[in-house]
């Protein structure tokens, strides 16, 4: 993949005024619209009410209950009872059928559909989440352990579990089935599950355990594995975080084979995840998929032996011992310090769901909002007590930690932020972001996409009045495709924006474009773009499908890449920053057919020109036929002479009247090149045009084949 990102002052002209306006929240005859906004913390806390006998009691109301944050009291707002023994009843066993065997061929990646205040999907109902990580377990702990979650699904779901599905494998985190009562769907989402090989499950240390491959020295692997463990912990996390929408308690089932920490490296990972799954109000019950393990001293025939002396010494075997005993250790932790229990040493797996399905019974779910406004990430200790001398046992999370203001968020947290925001289906709005997305063909398989993205500068101003002499721009993007489901490109930049007080005048009537560009085959995608001000913490989103055509099947048209409209071409040492490094930029300039002799063209995303600057028209036509095939061996056209060249020219309608049209220019195909491209530029003169909307028309036409390519797009001409 090929990638240049830059950002450039965009010009301004008169017009930017107008378009600036665009998303900005103004109405038509220029007033101001003000916005009120209320921002509360909603608090919400399962507890369990139980008398001596161990018994759920019934029938308490919010008048019942005394709730504390660090001393100061609160107002309970609601409580709500989820009574789950009156309506639990065992399903009736299920057998093994064609519909189960049906295989979905696309599973679907989609997100815990939220609750509203109206619906009551999720009333008296158990959640349960089964979550596999695979890249933990070996393919003989895999099987066994969707083999498990079979098992529980067939013969012990009741009519009050909902069951979700969800699986880490070492990329993201995927929710294959949402919550849903439907065991044959549940079913088929789990014969469609992959066991195989290659999935970073192999733990390797270096201990007196390792074995001796009898490979030259390379890099420490306890270096890796820092980073392995932290991106399981980190996966848990987001899964906690997708859970946390819901009210109700959740219990997620964790299916590993084992999860070992690497000292110290890991433990704020870890404590994060802990942190986030108490907040989310999610109980973790792993399952170590090894089962009951039976292991020879000095380890099975797997692995090479250790091939030193610690073999002698017993070393190797308390050593073998300790790393089995380590990676449960994790897996204890993450489940104490949850409420939850680990399920260890033992080959009956699907036991350890039924654990997590017997701890929630009847609860009562109570909300309040705090009264302690600030968001200082500290920890807040709540406690929960019965009025009327009632006698009865409690369990609740005894405390949360408290939301964070952007200005306190670590290097760690606003990394999560932006994944959070990237995974949202909705899109945030806090920055006005538009984007123009191109293509231009390079061979017969592959087209250059360049993608302008533009954010109004005064935005990015507000951090020069808030103290700071710069601003940090963040970018973050991901291309996926449309069929498959999957990410086939991304870009993760940032830029600094040095907010000196000329600077900052130009931002505050200037908007500011960022460019990058992939490489990618026809084909339908969907590209999700968000930027963040690193300063505010503000983000904006842009989500949109694009398509990348074959050109090379078009036989009745001329084929032509993007029509390219832009009132400036800057010259690229003058981008006040420049994320390639100067041997990639060269690389990527040769390749961006908007980068002409050190000089770039800027696209004008909005498409909004002033009379006082010329239009500058750029695209690609192709005429292959004209060369012999470099993927074929067809042989070279017999006509003698020159390719015959390609007549374009530019029109501009008013109302449907025509307004003005260029002379027609006449370009031949490059004869170097194996696709045949013409390069056509066209320099329109707005001078004479009255401000209004217009209809901007390319034309293209072939006189050897009489074929012609048609482009069409609305313009608008300001003063």
């Amino acid at each position: 993949m090929r990638k240049l990102a830059t950002l450039l002052l965009a010009s301004i002209f008169a017009a930017s005024s107008t378009a600036q306006q665009i998303g900005q929240n103004r109405s038509a005859d220029g007033q101001d619209n003000y916005t009120m906004s209320v921002k509360v913390q909603l608090v919400v806390e399962a507890v369990v009410v139980k008398d001596k006998q161990g018994n759920p009691v019934r029938g308490l109301t919010a008048k019942d209950f005394s709730v504390t944050e660090d001393n100061v009291p609160q107002t309970i707002k609601f409580c709500e009872h989820q009574d789950l023994a009156e309506t639990a009843k065992p399903l009736p066993p299920s057998k093994r059928s064609e519909e189960d065997l049906k295989i979905y061929k696309r599973l679907a990646r989609e997100r815990i559909a939220p609750e509203f205040t109206n619906n009551e999907r999720y009333k008296n109902r158990r959640l349960l989440a089964l979550y596999f990580d695979m890249s933990a377990m070996r393919p003989a702990d895999q099987l066994r352990a969707l083999q498990a979650a079979e098992q529980f699904i067939r013969t012990q779901m009741t009519s009050v579990d909902f069951v979700a599905i969800m699986r880490y494998n070492t990329g993201s985190v995927d929710i294959l089935q949402d919550f849903t009562q439907d065991r044959d769907r549940l079913l088929s989402i789990l014969e469609t599950m992959i066991v195989g090989e290659g999935q970073d499950s192999a733990e390797d240390v270096d201990d007196a355990s390792a074995s001796d491959t009898g490979a030259a020295f390379g890099q420490d692997d306890s270096e890796f594995n820092i980073f392995n463990t932290d991106r399981q912990l980190s996966a848990l996390q987001t899964a906690a975080h997708m859970l946390g929408q819901l009210n109700e308690k959740k219990s997620l089932i964790y299916f590993a084979g084992g999860l070992r920490l690497n000292g110290v490296d890991n433990q704020a990972q870890m404590h994060a995840t802990v942190d986030a799954a108490i907040k989310a109000g999610v109980t973790f019950w792993p399952i170590d998929a090894r089962g009951l393990v039976a292991q020879a001293p000095l380890g099975d025939a797997t692995q090479g032996s250790q091939g030193n002396s610690s073999i002698y010494t017993g070393a190797a075997a308390n050593a073998v011992t300790a790393s089995f005993q380590y990676s449960q250790d994790t897996l204890y932790s993450l489940a104490a310090d949850t409420g939850g229990k680990a399920l260890l040493d033992t080959n009956d797996l699907d036991s350890g769901i039924v654990h997590a399905q017997d701890a929630i019974s009847d609860y009562y779910i109570i909300g309040y909002y705090t009264t302690n406004p600030a968001k200082n990430g500290r920890f807040r200790r709540v406690k929960i007590s019965l009025n009327q001398n009632l006698e009865a046992k409690l369990d609740y999370r005894q405390g949360y930690y408290a939301d964070k203001e952007f200005s306190k968020f670590t290097a760690v947290d606003k990394e999560r932020q932006l994944e959070d925001a990237l995974m949202l289906e909705d899109p945030v709005t806090e920055l006005s972001i538009a984007m123009e997305i191109d293509h231009f063909q390079l061979n017969r398989a592959e087209y250059f996409v360049p993608i302008i993205v533009k954010i109004p500068g005064r935005e990015l101003a507000l951090a020069k009045r808030g103290g700071a002499e710069h601003t940090l721009i963040d970018f973050v993007g991901e291309i996926k495709d449309m069929v498959g489901g999957t990410t086939v490109s991304n870009v993760r930049d940032f830029v600094n924006v040095k907010l000196s007080d000329a600077t900052a005048a130009e931002l505050a009537h200037r908007p500011i474009e960022y460019d990058t560009g992939f490489t990618l085959l026809p084909g339908k995608y969907m590209i999700k773009f968000l930027a963040r001000d690193d300063e505010t913490g503000r983000i904006g989103t842009f989500q949109t499908t694009f398509v990348i055509p074959n050109l090379n099947k078009e036989d009745k048209r001329v084929p032509i890449s993007s029509v390219v409209l832009s009132s400036q071409r800057v010259v690229l040492k003058d981008a006040i920053y420049d994320a390639a490094k100067a041997k990639d930029r060269a690389k990527d300039d040769a390749v961006n057919p908007l980068v002409q002799d050190g000089k770039k063209l800027v696209p004008s995303v909005t498409r909004v020109f002033s009379q006082s600057r010329d239009i500058f028209v750029y695209l690609q036509a192709y005429k292959p036929s004209a060369f012999a095939s470099a993927s074929s061996n067809a042989p070279a056209p017999t006509s003698k002479g020159p390719p015959q060249p390609l007549m374009a020219f530019v029109t501009l309608y008013n109302n449907g009247a025509e307004a003005l049209k260029t002379q027609p220019i006449a370009v031949a195909p490059n004869s170097a090149t194996r696709l045949g491209v013409a390069p056509l530029n066209f320099d329109v003169s707005a001078a004479n045009l009255k401000p209004g909307q217009y209809e901007c028309q390319v034309t293209v036409l072939d006189p050897s084949t009489g074929k012609a390519a048609f482009w069409r797009a609305p313009v608008v001409i300001a003063q």
